[in-house]
């Protein structure tokens, strides 16, 4: 089977693993880019799981809060100097807005919704057409809290809300600083779905057949690692990013409050990207054209 060198290079950032052995990975699955990874962390060759988010865009996160209430979007370009315009920071803005205002459920029906004398799709397509880049409104999340609500944005690139039970506004502005910061996965081990806990002891158990002890100690070692995974995947069991001696769920117990939701957008999140090599496309000329020239013999005088 050909297995080609993209493939092996986004192996190789999802573990961390040598070239070699990303590639006999790939080919014992069949080019398989999640089985490879998931054989290679079996076999203790990766160094970490390093899930695959492969910026494809640009763009920004925007928030727009009111009252107890915040939306966040992410809406795409095509470049970082479009990003950085004010004209396409307007149109982000008027979508969060809108967003926020209206009840859409989803981004076709706010797209559809007015934003002014216009729609906001037909807004998005005259900005297309002055610009001459493609732009997205990809996706927008809503969050309405029982008590405190904290927003935070960094550099237009990364956004999160979080809401929370007790506390105050500070700690949860602090909590959507951590959570912009650390990226958990989920509240708590209570929302982690059951497939992936079983997926994990999976693994787990497959990487300490090798250290040769009896099977009692085995599970206790899967088990402590499995407890060791999901604290570094859920929100109370990181250490919080100004204090690593105390954990979010110290944090919030200290403060009487727990956290009943949160959003995390990253501009590009999973999205596929082309990278244009243009200084590999002209070193590629210039050797065929080298090439070429030799190719021709010696010039006579």
């Amino acid at each position: 089977m050909n297995i080609t060198a993209d493939s092996v290079k986004q192996l190789r950032e999802r573990t961390g693993a040598g070239m070699m052995e990303c590639k006999k990975a790939l080919v014992e699955t069949q080019g398989n880019l999640d089985a490879a990874a998931e054989l290679m962390r079996k076999s203790g060759l990766a160094k970490a799981d390093k899930k695959a988010t492969r910026v494809a865009a640009e763009g920004t996160v925007v928030t727009e809060r009111a009252g107890s209430s915040a939306v966040l979007v992410e809406v795409n370009c095509e470049t970082d100097f479009v990003a950085r315009s004010e004209e396409f920071l307007s149109f982000a803005r008027g979508v969060a807005r809108k967003a926020l205002e209206s009840q859409s459920t989803d981004v076709n029906a706010l797209l559809a919704a007015s934003g002014g004398p216009s729609t906001l799709e037909e807004q998005r397509r005259a900005l297309i057409a002055k610009i001459g880049e493609n732009i997205s409104v990809r996706r927008f999340a809503r969050v309405n809290s029982p008590g405190p609500l904290g927003a935070y944005v960094h550099g237009g690139r990364i956004a999160s809300l979080v809401a929370l039970k007790g506390g105050d506004e500070s700690l949860a502005k602090e909590l959507a600083m951590h959570v912009a910061a650390a990226n958990p996965a989920y509240i708590d081990a209570s929302g982690v779905p059951p497939a992936v806990l079983e997926k994990e002891r999976e693994i787990l158990a497959a990487q300490t057949k090798a250290e040769k002890k009896p099977p009692e100690i085995i599970a206790k070692m899967v088990e402590g690692r499995l407890r060791k995974y999901l604290a570094e995947i859920t929100l109370v069991g990181q250490p919080f990013v100004k204090d690593e001696d105390v954990t979010v769920e110290k944090l919030l117990k200290n403060a009487g409050a727990s956290v009943v939701q949160f959003v995390r957008y990253a501009v590009g999140d999973g999205i596929e990207k082309k990278h244009d090599d243009f200084v590999g496309e002209v070193m590629a000329q210039v050797k065929a054209q080298e090439k070429s020239k030799g190719d021709d013999g010696p010039s006579k005088h």
